[in-house]
């Protein structure tokens, strides 16, 4: 018999990558430049140019065995040093090479995580808004995947219904900040908070609990915003990071697992990661982009552009009469349809080839998602479009 959990899954795909689909079969109809495709995730910016001068020096001069052969099972001594002395001077946090775990990008990272701290039949909680791709990640592992509903108004955590969630069978928190798809930045205060209380509960309930921290937007904040590090709120954390957006590598797969040096077994959970990807086969993610990384942490791409984009954006969803909370970061902006029904609101705009995410999958409804990392000159054009959508469809808004 074949597994019917996967069949089952086909019925419930990705509506980010159907409407990603959408666009591209559009473009074939009417030119890819004329199709205003916010749906997808995917960084517009070219990677550092020191990345491509890395690669191909190793590839010019370092033996072949050692760029394209398997990766130790704990994944790359040297990288996991540098990665490790990185982090240490960064956020002044002694992390040492037994605290890194390398992991083919974020997604990874959040599967070794959940299953190094949760057993089936256990809880995972998150807060929406949060990453659809969330639900197979945590589910998948056995565990039940709790979702704190929204605090509209700011998109920080509702921390009231949040405590109520917490119980025996809570083995850990997934947080994601800067937030997909709101763009919010979880203020030092929010953090503070979140620590507090896990502590408090850890001691009431006599368990550990644990932070995963879901960080791979981490270099890309807006207006001066820093990005708080979780780790110095609380010490059970397990940060969870991707090469993807920061130097614009999505299809590189490379990130890592940082635990706490101040979390319980910290490295004796690292040493797990090595045997839960023997379990998942995840395990030796790709040795030339492990080294070829580990030269360029301390750089980004220009992701100046993301900033420039949600100005933009921001500014004419504003001027329309949309609610929309500013974002703090990311690629992402999470304002509030114009119907009930954000599902409907997208099908309206799909009709002026604008391609918009309805919130639902998001755990919120009534909004849409836009990924803004497009080109600047095709974002401009966009706004046409959304001016004419809103006042043909809404013009009594």
């Amino acid at each position: 018999m074949i597994a019917l959990k996967y069949k089952e899954m086909l019925s419930a795909k990705s509506v980010i990558r159907e409407m990603s689909q959408y666009a591209t079969e559009r473009g074939k109809e009417i030119g890819y430049e004329n199709v205003f495709d916010y749906s997808l995730g995917n960084p517009s910016v070219p990677a550092p140019q020191e990345f491509a001068d890395t690669m191909i020096h190793m590839l010019q001069n370092e033996d072949p065995m050692k760029l394209h052969g398997y990766s130790p099972t704990m994944t790359i001594p040297s990288v996991r040093q540098k990665v490790a002395d990185s982090l240490k001077e960064r956020f002044k946090i002694p992390y040492k090479m037994e605290h890194i775990f390398m992991v083919s990008g974020a997604a990874a990272a959040i599967a070794h995580a959940a299953r190094a701290v949760s057993v089936p039949g256990e809880n995972i909680i998150t807060f929406a808004p949060f990453f659809p791709e969330y639900r197979p990640y945590i589910e998948s592992t056995g565990a039940e995947l709790r979702i704190v509903p929204a605090d509209t108004e700011s998109f920080q955590i509702n921390f009231e219904a949040f405590e109520s969630m917490i119980d025996d069978r809570t083995a850990a928190i997934l947080i994601n900040t800067p937030n997909n798809p709101s763009g919010i930045v979880y203020s030092a205060e929010t953090l503070q908070k979140l620590g507090d209380i896990l502590r408090k509960k850890q001691e009431e309930l006599g368990t550990d609990i644990f932070i995963i921290s879901d960080e791979p937007y981490r270099e890309i904040v807006f207006d001066g915003v820093e990005a708080p590090c979780v780790s110095k709120f609380y010490d059970n954390t397990l940060v969870c990071y991707s090469f993807s957006k920061s130097i614009s590598v999505p299809g590189e797969r490379i990130g890592y697992i940082a635990i706490n040096p101040a979390c319980k077994e910290a490295e004796t959970i690292i040493n797990m990661c090595g045997q839960i990807s023997r379990g998942i086969g995840h395990n030796c993610p790709s040795s030339i982009i492990q080294l070829a990384v580990a030269e360029v942490l301390e750089l980004t791409s220009d992701l100046n552009v993301y900033e420039t984009n949600m100005n933009l954006i921001y500014n004419e969803l504003m001027d329309l009469g949309f609610t929309c909370v500013r974002p703090g970061g990311t690629f992402y902006i999470f304002p509030k349809a114009l119907e009930e029904d954000a599902v409907a609101f997208c099908k309206k705009a799909m009709k002026y080839d604008l391609i918009l995410v309805p919130s639902d999958s998001f755990g919120v409804k009534g909004y849409f998602r836009m990924a803004y990392c497009i080109d600047t000159e095709k974002v401009k054009r966009s706004l046409v479009a959304l001016r004419k959508f809103v006042e043909t469809e809404y013009p009594n808004r």
